[in-house]
């Protein structure tokens, strides 16, 4: 039987794409540890992310190409083009393995808490990593990873409104919520954890897929109000999400003595609407939400990479193929390294978030083309575009200068 696919805009995959583990994870750290402080960095996040994907969604609709594809045609003298490609695949291989990895944990971290939950102790051995890599392996390898796309998703968004509705059960303090939210400080140690906020909301690789996706749904540019109304609507629903998870952690972990060391100790902010079976709901959630990016955070690799390098985005291609085969065994390998789940995660989203500079910075080069004719950024475009680039850099250097112990 053929399983119809989802009728959603691609701005909704973008914002189903950073409710991930990475998303539950890196935000559960940031309430325990920082309680509502670093709400701020998770709606500039969002708005940061509306404005670039709204470039990314322009320029795939009115040159009906990616913004790899841009790029390459962008960049024609040969050592201009070496570097800009070399910068690109650089953010991407790193961006992705790194994600990978996290996602390969994420869903490892979901069936270990099952297990734990099930048989009352922990197994001598992991086998989560390897099992979820070859079943991800087989199911891309095959074309056939649609088939459970649709329940992947329902049981991400269960979880996701499952974060929702403990937030209005908890009743936080809403005047520390809204000092969070409106009020920027980076709190001693914060530093990194501002950057993974922004890392695992504002994924660079997003940016090369919604240019590429756009163009398949909208065939012109008198569809942008629609990518826009898209863009507009998913980005804050998906935003929203990440701001009520940050909140039930703060509202149960802050002020405690807590590790988050495990789903186990994650579910412990979702007992109050599922009592004892937080456990099992947290971890059938993580599986779905890292089972279908490492799913996908390959392909997504993939194809940013087939229009920088001039590949034909074929899913059957040996070239097509060695990307994204490439991307999952170097996320499986650093999984299987034993270095806890969380801590991967969270590497992964600082990873991404340190990454997006470079990405936002050719972005930018490219939405002032002449290609775009009429539909080149404006000049308010360009400075929220650079005051993203701005923040981003500067957010990115106090991080490494703090975890060098700089700052």
């Amino acid at each position: 039987m053929k399983i119809p696919r989802l009728n959603i805009g691609p701005a909704t995959m973008v914002a189903a794409a950073f409710i991930g583990p990475g998303t539950v994870v890196t935000a559960n750290l940031a309430g325990a540890r920082f309680g509502y402080a670093l709400l701020w960095a998770l709606l500039f996040a969002i708005l940061a992310s509306m404005i670039l994907q709204e470039m990314a969604a322009r320029l795939g609709i009115v040159t009906r190409q990616g913004l790899g594809e841009n790029i390459r045609q962008t960049f024609r003298q040969p050592l201009a083009r070496t570097l800009a490609i070399a910068l690109v695949v650089s953010a991407i291989v790193i961006g992705n393995a790194a994600y990978q990895s996290g996602n390969i944990a994420g869903a490892a971290l979901g069936l270990d808490a099952l297990a734990s939950a099930l048989v009352h102790r922990e197994l001598s051995f992991n086998p989560w990593p390897l099992l979820i890599a070859a079943a991800a392996f087989s199911l891309l390898w095959r074309g056939e990873y649609r088939l459970i796309e649709g329940t992947l998703i329902s049981l991400v968004m269960l979880m996701s409104l499952a974060f929702l509705a403990t937030l209005a059960m908890t009743r936080p303090d809403l005047s520390a919520l809204f000092k969070g939210l409106l009020l920027p400080a980076i709190p001693s140690g914060a530093a990194l954890t501002v950057i993974a906020l922004i890392g695992t909301t504002v994924v660079p690789y997003n940016l090369f897929l919604h240019s590429s996706s756009v163009g398949k749904k909208w065939q012109g540019p008198q569809y942008l109000p629609q990518a826009r109304r898209d863009i507009c609507i998913s980005i804050p629903l998906g935003g929203l999400i990440s701001i009520a998870i940050v909140a039930t952690a703060a509202s149960a972990f802050f002020g405690r003595q807590v590790a988050l060391g495990d789903a186990g100790d994650i579910a412990q902010s979702l007992r109050p609407l599922f009592g004892d079976g937080a456990q099992y709901f947290m971890g059938m959630g993580l599986f779905a939400a890292g089972i279908s990016s490492a799913m996908t955070a390959p392909l997504a690799a993939a194809y940013a990479l087939s229009g920088i390098l001039g590949i034909e985005p074929n899913l059957k291609s040996t070239a097509f193929r060695a990307v994204w085969v490439a991307i999952l065994t170097i996320g499986t390998i650093v999984a299987t390294l034993g270095i806890k789940p969380v801590v991967v995660i969270w590497f992964a989203q600082v990873a991404n978030g340190l990454l997006l500079p470079i990405v936002t910075a050719f972005l930018l080069w490219e939405m002032n083309s002449s290609r775009l004719g009429k539909y080149r950024n404006s000049v308010m475009q360009n400075l929220l575009g650079l005051l993203v680039l701005l923040a981003t850099l500067l957010l990115g250097g106090r991080s490494l200068m703090s975890a060098f112990g700089y700052w």
